[in-house]
């Protein structure tokens, strides 16, 4: 099979690419300017050129995971960055797609649980999770997140490819093993440094819900959706058992064997995401989202739970 990734060059398209290639795949990458193991082809997530556009055609699988990180600040020129470059490169993906003579398949496009409301009181799963932006009590601003989140998702829907089944990856963090933990992008190289620093108490309280996937589990459950015809739309890719910040922090501690933990209240987080570029909203959001359609489809998790996982990766790292 051909697989293309636009913006594959980051942490998650290299663990696709990685297990695909060794499955004996053909896998191409686009790319602005990165590296991958596979092939990469050049373009610029937002105009039609043949030069990428021609590798859609034949394809059997396309995975777009293009659009700048979340990591930053949220300034009103990264939220416009966040923005454009989410909606921009889903719709020319899908004006590639429409113009093949012979479209992909599939289209797996990269989505995220941040679409759903901050809450405390239920998982959201597909069907009767409750979208963000309107929660009260919590900072204004969050909304801009939710509204990228539905922005991105609607340009998928509106994209005309009939011949081609269109799924929406509401993911969760992807956790992989941390390779070198001066990385940036590697949230779980991010977290594993912060705790083994002594830093890695409970933020906020710790009440807030933190969603996540293996890395491993986020593979195969693109390669289930592949195989599953009778699945589009928007489908949750997370863990089955999300849990309070608190608790997810104490099983880090755990598997890197650290006891002392600071915790932090939320004008410490404040303080701390912008000495570190990021935003509190990353922290504080309570994220609980659960995989409704992926269980109910028979899709089976190899890592469900947080301790297993931090500990397996912290043994990797």
């Amino acid at each position: 099979m051909k697989y293309v990734i636009p913006g594959g060059t980051g942490q998650v398209g290299a663990l696709c690419a990685k297990r695909w290639r060794a499955a004996g795949h053909e896998v191409v990458v686009l790319s602005r300017g990165g590296a991958s193991e596979a092939r990469v082809v050049r373009w610029d997530g937002k105009t039609l050129e043949d030069a990428w556009a021609s590798e859609l055609d034949g394809a059997d699988v396309v995975l777009n995971l293009a659009g700048r990180s979340v990591s930053c600040r949220y300034t009103e020129e990264n939220l416009a960055q966040m923005m454009s470059s989410r909606v921009d490169s889903t719709r020319v993906v899908g004006e590639a797609i429409a113009r093949a003579k012979s479209p992909p398949k599939v289209w797996l496009q990269m989505s995220t649980a941040t679409i759903y409301a901050h809450r405390f009181d239920a998982a959201n799963d597909e069907a009767t999770g409750v979208m963000g932006g309107h929660e009260p009590g919590v900072p204004a601003y969050w909304k801009r997140s939710t509204d990228i989140a539905a922005a991105w998702e609607r340009a998928l829907d509106e994209a005309p490819t009939p011949s081609t089944r269109k799924v929406a990856l509401r993911t969760a963090m992807v956790m992989s093993e941390p390779g070198a933990l001066s990385s940036t992008e590697n949230i779980f190289a991010v977290l594993s440094r912060i705790t083994r620093a002594g830093l890695g108490g409970p933020i906020g309280g710790g009440r807030q819900y933190v969603s996540w996937i293996h890395g491993d589990d986020f593979v195969r459950a693109c390669d289930f959706l592949v195989a599953h015809d009778e699945l589009s739309g928007a489908v949750n890719v997370a863990a089955p058992e999300p849990l309070p910040h608190g608790e997810f922090m104490r099983a880090l501690r755990a598997a890197w064997g650290v006891r002392v933990a600071l915790p932090a209240t939320g004008w410490m987080a404040s303080i701390g995401s912008w000495a570190m570029g990021t935003d509190p909203e990353l922290v504080m959001k309570s994220r609980r989202v659960v995989p409704g359609r992926l269980l109910e489809a028979g899709f089976t998790f190899e890592h469900p739970t947080w301790a297993e996982t931090a500990k397996s990766l912290a043994t990797r790292g």
